[in-house]
């Protein structure tokens, strides 16, 4: 028998060490992770996933932190020693704040403790330090008047501070209108506005938020209650009931989450291998490897259990009615701060609720399912901190709309409702209520 090629046994090692790297999302099944860097919150407990990391710790990962701190002195020094003051205090108040908001966020991005997800650190650390500076903002606004809150936004757009007309979409619900000069489908058309693929985009995020179909149906068709419950408070919840079922529920809502879900099931099949870009010979490589920096680290394939038992029911069903809320939220905030739909505000606080709740959602889907996990997340404190204070803006500016007596059909559909939910909930977890196992 011949002596074995010693490039035979190094490519066997690299093999077998290869082989070793395929771990579980949340680190090597069995073995210490030795790695530079730890994955908190990515773990899927359902299935093993292709999964491998070389370790290596390249420029993406790294935080920066003194080059960061010598551009942000520089910047300072220029203001405080070379730059002539100017006389406008308006625009040396506005700077003032922009400056130590900058500040804020430079610190964080490179000094807050990471979060669950391990690709595009930074940008998940600009998203929690953006969602205190805007937790601190409505804290700010709390402790205003009605009349100053409404003014201050004037400071970020000239033409807000003004009355808004109220508007309906439900007045005429004819489909097929011949004769009109605006043409025999003006009624559909003119919903068929820019708000349709912000909708069916809204929709495809939150099913990557939430991963499960029946929380998507369930939040979607009770969202749609809740505008016919409130439309006597916000006339722009008035819509036809083509616009409420097939429009919404059907088209932007169940396309979107389907389709979402679809990416869903995508990115928990798909293998994840890691690899610094320096150890890729390849220039097609090292693209690649530079746009997959911006793809999940990898996937946790949700599994909310809600009926298991009663604290996870009532868990589940205080994560539908909080997402509920931050919805109602937004359309309670724009009719009593007299922001127009369409505006940049509006449409910065959607953006920023995608990203802060696909953080806090994976935050409290492991406190509720991983026994290891004692904490209750960070950006999951935030989101519940900012969904309270918004709910107290509302109450305190707008209790002349809030205060608007309710139907009497809509009251007894929401005490049945109540009233259902509540003795299904003591009928089916009976036995955990009384303590018997």
């Amino acid at each position: 028998m011949g002596k074995p090629n010693n490039q035979d046994k190094t490519t066997r090692r690299n093999d077998q060490a290869h082989d070793q790297d395929f771990v579980r999302a949340n680190g090597h099944a069995g073995e210490k992770d030795n790695r530079p860097f730890s994955i908190n919150c990515e773990w899927d407990i359902k299935q093993t996933q292709q999964f491998s990391d070389d370790g290596t710790n390249t420029y993406f990962w790294r935080a920066h932190t003194v080059t960061v701190l010598m551009i942000m002195l520089c910047v300072l020094v220029y203001v405080g020693v070379f730059e002539k003051p100017h006389r406008d205090h308006e625009y040396n108040t506005k700077r003032g704040l922009i400056a130590c908001i900058a500040v804020f966020l430079l610190f964080g991005v490179t000094q807050i403790r990471d979060g669950p997800f391990n690709t595009q650190v930074a940008f998940w650390r600009l998203i929690l330090c953006l969602s205190v500076i805007y937790e601190l903002a409505l804290i700010f606004l709390l402790f205003q008047t009605t009349d100053d809150a409404r003014q201050l936004l004037k400071y970020l757009d000239e033409d807000l501070g003004k009355s808004l007309p109220e508007q309906s979409y439900g007045e005429d619900c004819r489909l097929y209108t011949p004769g009109d000069p605006r043409g025999p489908f003006h009624n559909f058309l003119e919903k068929c506005d820019v708000f349709l693929p912000a909708h069916f985009f809204g929709w495809w995020a939150k099913a990557l938020i939430l991963r499960d179909y029946w929380l998507l149906t369930v939040i979607s068709v009770l969202f749609e209650v809740l505008e016919y419950s409130l439309e006597h408070q916000l006339p722009n919840f008035s819509e036809c009931w083509w616009d409420h079922w097939v429009m919404d529920v059907i088209v932007c809502n169940g396309f979107g989450a389907y389709l979402g879900m679809k990416t869903c099931e995508y990115l928990g099949n798909k293998p994840y291998h890691w690899r610094g870009l320096w150890n890729i010979p390849s220039y097609s490589g090292k693209f690649k490897r530079v746009a997959e920096q911006f793809t999940p680290y990898s996937w946790t394939s949700y599994n909310w259990k809600a009926t298991t038992s009663l604290t996870r029911w009532l868990a589940v069903c205080g994560i539908t009615a909080l997402f509920l809320t931050a919805e109602l939220n937004l359309f309670y905030l724009k009719f009593i701060l007299w922001i127009p739909p369409p505006h940049f505000i509006m449409q910065a606080r959607m953006a920023l609720y995608l990203g802060m709740g696909a953080v806090a959602l994976n935050e409290t889907y492991r406190y509720m399912d991983d026994p290891t996990c004692k904490r209750f997340g960070q950006q999951a404190w935030v989101v519940a901190a900012i969904v309270a204070t918004e709910i107290l803006i509302c109450v305190k500016f707008g209790w002349d709309t809030l205060s608007i007596p309710f139907p009497f059909h809509v009251s007894a559909f929401w005490i049945l409702f109540v009233s259902i939910w509540f003795i299904w909930t003591v009928w089916n977890f009976w036995p955990s209520i009384i303590g018997v196992r």
